[in-house]
């Protein structure tokens, strides 16, 4: 089923935005792997509405699982072009106080995981044209703010992985590159009023869509760029400066 086809493996890729990647890679004539931790229902609604996909569940909190699977899939995959590391958690800790456990979780499955599964990748997977990376980052890169401390720590220790791998583990056609979105779908505690307001919060005051993200992968998945880079996707939220989340600002009823 995949001889003739490029795959991609997604990790989250059975809901909110790792599912929108996965289905455009999938409509594109990819083979699709979906990565799911609880969500094994979902993903495999998912998987049966593309033409050619797989379903794997992994914690990623379990970082030797997490390497386990990609060797896994280095040795099935005769054509593994793509590996998108989208899971994430997104709890929520006080700048003021670091919290332990909340923090070791966040910087495992957000930033550990997902370095150690791209090293693996790098490693030992075939591609005929060049292996790409593509990690799942956030606008909070450039447009921090004191909320979610323990998840915003690990997203920049992501992004600080880029250009690493990009200089020391891939090969001259492998690209590594970083996938910054901004507010984008309801998260946390919030409703779908307050998302609607939140996620707005940005230059152009409009509702950035899961699409966009998704189109923005498949587009790093051709390796048209220079290995290393990263795109934001946040219709301008990361070029403004944001005193608190924008789950909190539309709550405030402040803009900025």
């Amino acid at each position: 089923m995949t001889e003739s086809k490029p795959s991609v493996l997604v990790t989250g890729g059975a809901k909110r935005i790792g599912k929108a990647i996965a289905e455009t890679f999938g409509r594109q004539g990819w083979h699709v792997v979906i990565h799911y931790n609880r969500s094994g229902d979902a993903a495999r609604k998912v998987a049966e509405d593309l033409p050619s996909a797989e379903t794997i569940g992994c914690d990623l909190s379990d970082g030797d699982a997490g390497v386990a699977m990609v060797e896994e899939f280095a040795v099935k995959l005769g054509d593994w072009a793509v590996l998108v590391n989208c899971a994430s958690i997104f709890d929520p800790d006080d700048v003021t106080a670091l919290d332990p456990v909340t923090n070791k979780r966040a910087m495992q499955i957000n930033a550990r995981t997902p370095t150690r599964m791209a090293q693996a990748y790098l490693a030992k997977a075939k591609a005929s044209g060049g292996r790409r990376v593509i990690q799942v980052t956030d606008q909070k890169l450039s447009n921090p703010n004191p909320d979610f401390f323990s998840y915003t720590m690990s997203k920049h220790a992501l992004d600080a992985t880029i250009a690493m791998l990009s200089m020391g583990a891939a090969n001259e056609d492998d690209r590594v590159y970083g996938l910054a979105p901004g507010a984008i779908l309801a998260s946390h505690d919030q409703t779908s009023e307050e998302a609607e307001i939140s996620h707005r919060l940005n230059l152009l005051q409009r509702r950035t869509r899961s699409q966009e993200i998704a189109d923005a992968a498949y587009f790093l998945g051709q390796g048209h760029l220079a290995s290393g880079q990263t795109i934001y996707c946040d219709s301008g939220q990361h070029l403004l400066r944001q005193s608190r989340d924008v789950i909190y600002l539309a709550r405030e009823g402040k803009e900025a």
